[in-house]
């Protein structure tokens, strides 16, 4: 028969002295917590977020939901933190709003896991999550605006959006560059709905997709005969884009020739018709977007510079779905419900796929993710997502840092071997000095954000 004696349950002095030593150890890297029970309720809060909610706050948080305190986005029943807290999961860097009260709430990162248990028996056994804060400085204090299909619970997604709102008052021409599926149209589409145009009709056309004759004809419009198969006039895209707005999507791809009077229509608003000589007018609001980079464009004599310039007003650059990881799982989740909603079906992710989808480098960004989705709405047969229902590539590819580490795999792609690389190091020394933080990074070095993202990608870091 043995001997050992039950645990010995932990008293309330021990529950709290744990817990405060947890708090000041997190203080310590600027960190506030809060540990919930069972039902997603304040169990103990880090004192001080009497700093940022006034004195007695900590006491006064306990037993309110959590929802109160960081908003229904990430803890109502059904929301995507929760559920994968139930589940055992841990989440990491989410975008959430802390409520300061009144109308006023500030941005913070949450990261939450589930509490592991001790053998010592100082953890208190009515806490069930912990919940850490980070304060986001460097993206302001006001909540998000919803802009129509764009996620933004990533902090370089939340300045894009934040940009975009600082736009609803424009008519700039705006310039949008990022890699191949970044969702350059779905930004395109919020300037124009956010803008004072919003009623007017919103013109889209793929300059890649059509030969520069053609090309020419679908932006001018033709006159009857100035062409062959030309059988009747036909109205062209600025045009057709009056009082609105005329997206020029993949503009890096316009022939040279066809830039000159692309330009002049910036410049002076005005063009004439294929084959006509009378001129016309247009005030369509041009945005135009690329995943060239103009800049080598320029120098190879494939793209005019003072194009690039009337162009690039307000240039917004969109960061690929590897470089914004908190957003793959609401992204993916609203995709999955959308794809499946053509459908007719209702489609949910199993916990095994989800973490399959999180560990993807997902090199074809949110286009690539749609089409994985459509692929496992085809073959699934139930209502749950598992990992056989993924695209191949997506469920057997090691996690992105495993798998490609710029950093450890490759040198920068403009060095040569051997040859040292005074940027590359210049960049790298700058990064670890300021711990990875880019805004840290881009103000020691004197440059801004959007210089120190091209350059960080150019380099490989």
């Amino acid at each position: 028969m043995s001997d050992a004696q039950p645990p010995v349950p932990p008293t309330d002095a021990t529950i709290r002295a744990s817990f405060a030593a947890v708090t000041m150890a997190f203080a310590s890297l600027g960190r506030l917590c809060v540990a919930l029970d069972f039902n997603f309720c304040i169990r103990h809060a880090s004192p001080q977020l009497d700093g940022l909610l006034g004195p007695g706050a900590a006491a006064r948080l306990l037993g309110r939901p959590a929802a109160e305190l960081l908003g229904d986005e990430l803890f109502a029943p059904q929301a995507d933190l929760r559920r994968a807290l139930e589940q055992g999961e841990r989440r990491e860097g989410w975008r959430g709003m802390l409520n300061l009260g009144g109308d006023r709430a500030r941005l913070v990162a949450v990261s939450a896991a589930p509490l592991q248990r001790d053998s010592h028996g100082a953890c208190d056994p009515g806490a069930k999550y912990l919940v850490v804060m980070r304060p986001a400085e460097t993206i302001g204090d006001a909540p998000l605006p919803a802009l129509g299909d764009l996620v933004a619970r990533s902090a370089a997604m939340a300045q894009v959006v934040r940009l975009v709102e600082n736009l609803q008052h424009s008519e700039a021409t705006v310039l949008l560059v990022g890699e191949s599926g970044t969702g350059k149209g779905v930004v395109a589409r919020a300037i124009h709905d956010q803008s004072p145009r919003r009623n007017g009709p919103f013109v889209a056309v793929n300059c890649a997709a059509l030969p520069g004759e053609l090309l020419e004809s679908e932006l001018f419009g033709h006159v009857r005969g100035a062409f062959s198969g030309a059988v009747r006039d036909r109205v062209g895209r600025f045009e057709a884009a009056a009082g609105g707005t005329l997206f020029l999507d993949e503009v890096g791809d316009v022939p040279v020739v066809l830039q000159v009077k692309l330009l002049r229509v910036l410049q002076e608003r005005a063009f004439e018709r294929v084959g006509e000589t009378a001129e016309r007018r247009t005030d369509a609001r041009i945005i135009a977007a690329t995943n060239r980079d103009l800049r080598r464009a320029i120098d190879a004599g494939a793209f005019r510079e003072d194009l690039y310039y009337r162009l690039r007003v307000v240039p917004i650059e969109l960061p690929a779905l590897r470089a914004r990881r908190e957003d793959i799982e609401p992204l993916a989740r609203r995709l999955l419900g959308r794809v499946a909603a053509r459908a007719g079906r209702e489609l949910r992710f199993s916990p095994d796929a989800l973490r399959c989808i999180l560990s993807y480098a997902w090199p074809g960004n949110v286009r690539e993710l749609e089409n994985s989705l459509e692929y496992a709405l085809a073959v699934c047969k139930g209502q749950t997502v598992l990992p056989e229902d993924l695209p191949v590539e997506v469920r057997t590819t090691p996690p992105p840092a495993a798998a490609t580490d710029p950093r450890k795999d490759r040198p920068p792609q403009h060095q040569r071997p051997g040859e040292p690389d005074d940027e590359y190091h210049t960049l790298r020394r700058a990064l670890e000095d300021n711990h990875w933080s880019r805004s840290k990074t881009a103000s020691a070095l004197g440059i801004s954000r959007t210089t120190l993202w091209r350059k960080l990608r150019e380099l490989g870091l």
